[in-house]
């Protein structure tokens, strides 16, 4: 699809230059922070030197303290203590934190993941089952889950099991009858003087109204980062002088990277301050995990989302996660280095799969698919893992730029899908609209996932494509590159570079900035690496840079001169730092939106 390319305006520095020197030293990023909503120095000193010391209370989370006091209890009392998670990598670490944590108290919780394939997400029927036949808990944590299971959570109750749910999914509009619910996606009850009291029964109608989306300072937070804040909320009650959390960030920075939320506010200093946790951590498995996975210091949040993250996850996509939480609490070397072998290989198994599910439903779609037509990717089929959907579908939506829904179906027809969306489209909402073809849903704004029967395909499809046409603009439609700032070749040096990477961690909510350079020419011919990426030696001016196109080989080079949209990063070479540049598109020299 042709892409727009739109150069965003420069912003006006009002005046203040001097300040903005004096703080950043470089009107490109001082222009970039400014498109960030920064007003004062203080506001921009923060967000270039994130400090743990900037985090909040963790009792302003909702019902922080009722989930305290009783888990605290619960160890005083010596209960059975169940922590019940989820296959990914935020639910995994999620577990592996929680049980440190109480652990450190003296107490001894049971681990419990679901099955994927034979379960299916979260507190369903069979794994609450199956988990009060193998534990009998007292009282049960369930991380990365639980806010909509209402009807699981009235089953656990009526077998005498407390629940507490630490989760960051969007409520519906019934909670389950819960001791607490720690979400910063449900406004706390103390913000709304009419709400009933905290005494009265989670299942009463006005407390319901009164625990929807509150617009949260925590909204951001994925459920490792609310363990971590209810961890900080124990140690405040209880101290541990011995136990160090902030060694804890580690499995911070994996599950918050990996779950692709914002790296907006508390998530940036968790991530910024946990990528350094990582490059020194103790975890053995962890470290054999970096290994295989060739990942060195210092670490990037690509290097969780694209080496780390896959491997941890492939495990819970195609079987069990049972082997990636083992991974993060063994202490045994020779385990460490088997399960990373193991992770390692069914990553490449889950790529291989999921290869073939991507050719699949992208033949099916280049036979149906009408971009001027059709605001939504609905594509299912029978025999489609489950475990791989999401990434199938976060394919498709970029490759498309359309919102996109998977579904494989069983031998008796009933569907798991998962589904990604583009901006402009919330899922959730989306989906909301075309309940009536589900028997289950839930996600956040960007990705959800979904059940339903075969017989009920069609009617979903169509309804989804008639809702994203409903809500998705004309412009939304448009795939477009967004350019930040034209940057000279002149302009980029070491110095340069230096600025560039204290806008560290890149990623959802703080992309990396793409740059835009004008009337570039190849001095020589590209050279090919692998037979698909190219390597130029670029000249713009008097001015020569060496420039990487990963995958260039797959698009026609036009007749120079260029424009080129761009990323830099640095490259250790020699012991020596250099500027490496990689091209993201590349065409014959025009003008840009916004010149």
């Amino acid at each position: 699809m042709q892409h727009r390319w739109i150069l965003a305006p420069p912003e006006e520095l009002n005046g203040g230059a001097i300040l903005w020197s004096k703080v950043c030293r470089s009107e490109c990023i001082a222009r970039l922070l400014l498109r960030k909503g920064f007003h004062s120095a203080e506001e921009v000193e923060n967000f270039l030197r994130p400090r743990l010391s900037s985090l909040s209370d963790p009792f302003l989370l909702p019902q922080m303290d009722a989930a305290v006091s009783r888990i605290l209890a619960a160890l005083d009392r010596h209960e059975r203590i169940v922590l019940f998670g989820d296959y990914d990598v935020d639910g995994v670490t999620s577990l592996a934190l929680l049980n440190e944590m109480l652990r450190a108290y003296s107490g001894t919780p049971e681990l419990f993941l679901p099955l994927r394939i034979e379960e299916g997400y979260g507190l369903s029927r069979e794994s609450v089952e199956r988990c009060f036949e193998q534990h009998q808990p007292q009282l049960l944590i369930a991380v990365d889950c639980g806010t909509s299971s209402v009807n699981e959570v009235a089953v656990l109750n009526e077998l005498g099991v407390d629940v507490i749910v630490l989760d960051h999914h969007e409520p519906k509009a019934q909670l389950p009858g819960c001791v607490a619910i720690v979400n910063p996606k449900i406004a706390r009850e103390a913000d709304n003087p009419v709400c009933p009291s905290e005494a009265d029964s989670m299942s009463n109608p006005r407390r319901q109204d009164c625990l929807r989306h509150s617009g949260s300072p925590f909204e951001y937070l994925c459920s490792v980062g609310i363990v971590f804040k209810l961890c900080h909320a124990l140690l405040k009650t209880r101290p541990l002088p011995e136990f160090d959390l902030k060694s804890k960030l580690d499995l911070v920075a994996l599950g918050t990277v990996a779950d692709i939320v914002p790296l907006h506010g508390e998530n940036r200093v968790l991530v910024q301050r946990g990528a350094i946790e990582i490059a020194r951590t103790s975890r053995i498995g962890l470290q054999k995990l970096m290994q295989i996975a060739g990942v060195r210091p210092p670490i990037l949040p690509d290097d969780i989302g694209y080496r780390l993250g896959p491997r941890l996850n492939a495990a819970g996509r195609l079987s069990t996660a049972e082997k990636s939480l083992r991974l993060l609490l063994t202490q045994d070397e020779s385990e460490a280095t088997m399960l990373a072998a193991e992770l390692d290989r069914q990553n490449r198994e889950r790529q291989d799969v999921e290869m073939q599910i991507f050719a699949a439903a992208t033949e099916k779609i280049h036979n149906e698919f009408d971009a001027t037509r059709d605001a939504a990717i609905v594509s299912g089929a029978r025999g489609w893992h489950p475990g791989v959907l999401g990434i199938v579908a976060s394919r498709l939506a970029r490759k498309y730029h359309r919102p996109a829904i998977v579904i494989g179906f069983d031998d008796n027809g009933i569907g798991k899908g998962s589904g990604r969306s583009i901006d402009g489209l919330n899922l959730v909402e989306a989906l909301n609209r075309c309940a009536a073809s589900l028997d289950k849903y839930g996600g956040h704004e960007m990705a959800a996932g979904l059940a339903l029967c075969e017989e009920n395909f069609d009617r979903f499809a169509e309804a989804f494509r008639s809702t994203a046409r409903e809500l998705l603009s004309h412009e939304a439609l448009q795939p477009c590159i967004r350019l930040d700032h034209e940057l000279p070749f002149t302009e980029i040096d070491v110095e340069f570079l230096r600025w560039h990477e204290m806008l560290q961690p890149f990623g959802n909510g703080n992309p990396q900035p793409l740059f835009f350079a004008r009337e570039v020419e190849p001095v020589v011919p590209p050279r090919v690496v692998k037979e698909k990426h190219l390597i130029f030696r670029l000249r713009q001016g008097d001015r020569h840079r060496r420039a990487v196109y990963f995958d260039g080989m797959a698009n026609q080079l036009p007749p120079p001169p260029w424009d080129i949209a761009f990323r830099i990063c640095a490259d250790e070479y020699g012991g020596e730092t250099l500027v490496a540049m990689h091209i993201e598109a590349l065409r014959a020299a025009e003008r840009c939106e916004g010149d």
